[in-house]
């Protein structure tokens, strides 16, 4: 077993800080920072901007060449192991190999069979590689990278603002806003690190949203996805505007709706949209974070699917009471407790006058869903 000493802590703390710097940016590759030490001193940093860019060890070699280090038997401490593949930039193992860099510390191993391998080269080589320190962090940076790549769909967080009886509208549907500005604010940063949103057609309709971020400063823009099994958004929805929208209906294409829109028609044996499919037909297209703010129906569809892994509910310390809506319409009622979904709590914070409350759903006995 690896014995880690603080120094090496430090040092992949400060990877993992540099790996969020591409929070918003690297989908749909994995969010990775890196840091050289020579002699106890840090020589180059770098971190993944983007798929398509040089990755964090490359960009962290190039630092370290600017300031005239020598990285020759230095340590690289990276927050994935370094891939042994040939995409859209060359392996990162072979510029680790030709800097001659002595110890590899690596967090998560690389989860992708086709990039794995490159702690086994460098080993190989005769580099002294070390896996497995902060690994629980860099795991959750990548929760839908992994999530995507170990089962064939995104890791799918339901974002729900409510009030503290659970209610998040009105029984005319009325719902802005329950929670405020902070919570708001806080909720488009979920909305920049997601691959993409969807809502649902009842969404569309009720709120007509532009589903953008615009609370935070980002360069991408999350694909929007919309389920509306009878094709009737309408071609003047707020959401349309601008590129990358996809539309999933169980039927023909809306011939209103604009070229740009990309449609997919995926029904199931009772002409609904088959959600499992959806899930396999995104990441398909690479997303990995699926961000979903729906209202009660497509929450409880997602929901009866075993489809939402988190829950991310920002709660207003104020009361609707009946009838408002509820967060969960169940295609039928429970005739027992045991039949419950049941979700374990990750995180709770305060947000301006709301609280934040992340929760994710329990596969197993005390085992979060994977």
């Amino acid at each position: 077993m690896n014995e880690f000493t603080d120094a090496d802590r430090t040092f992949m703390a400060r990877a993992l800080e540099l790996a969020a710097r591409g929070l918003y940016t690297t989908t749909p590759n994995p969010r990775v920072g890196c840091v050289i030490v020579r002699d106890g001193t840090v020589v180059g940093e770098g971190f993944h901007a983007r798929a398509g860019a040089p990755h964090a060890e490359v960009e962290a070699l190039a630092d370290a060449a600017r300031r005239g280090a020598d990285v020759r038997g230095a340590t690289m401490y990276v927050t994935l192991e370094p891939c042994n593949h040939h995409g859209r930039t060359p392996p990162c193992v072979d510029a680790v190999l030709a800097a001659g860099i002595g110890r590899v510390v690596a967090a998560l191993p690389e989860p992708w069979r086709e990039a794995a391998g490159g702690a086994d080269r460098l080993r190989a080589a005769g580099v002294a590689v070390e896996t497995g320190l902060c690994e629980d962090e860099a795991r959750e940076q990548n929760i839908g990278f992994v999530a995507r790549i170990a089962r064939g769909r995104p890791w799918v967080r339901t974002k729900i603002a409510a009030s503290l009886d659970g209610r998040t509208a009105l029984a005319n549907g009325t719902s802005q806003w329950i929670t405020g500005d902070a919570a708001r604010t806080d909720g488009h940063a979920w909305r920049a690190r997601a691959c993409a949103i969807l809502t649902g057609i009842g969404t569309v309709l009720q709120d007509d949203p532009q589903l953008s971020v615009r609370a935070v400063a980002t360069p991408r823009q999350p694909r929007r996805v919309i389920v509306d099994r009878h094709g009737q958004t309408p071609a003047s929805a707020r959401v349309l505007a601008g590129a990358d929208v996809l539309i999933v209906t169980a039927g023909e294409r809306n011939p209103a709706w604009p070229a740009t829109v990309e449609t997919l028609a995926l029904p199931d044996a009772r002409g609904r949209v088959d959600l499992a499919a959806l899930m396999a037909a995104l990441a398909a297209r690479d997303v990995n974070e699926l961000h979903v703010e729906a209202g009660a129906k497509l929450n409880g569809a997602l929901l009866d699917a075993g489809l939402v892994d988190e829950v991310l509910l920002y709660m207003a310390p104020a009361v609707l009471g009946d009838p408002a809506r509820g967060m969960f319409d169940r295609a039928a009622p429970l005739a027992a407790l045991a039949q419950r979904t049941e979700f374990a709590w990750h995180d709770v914070q305060r947000v301006g006058d709301d609280l934040r409350l992340v929760a994710r759903r329990v596969t197993g006995v005390g085992s979060p869903a994977a």
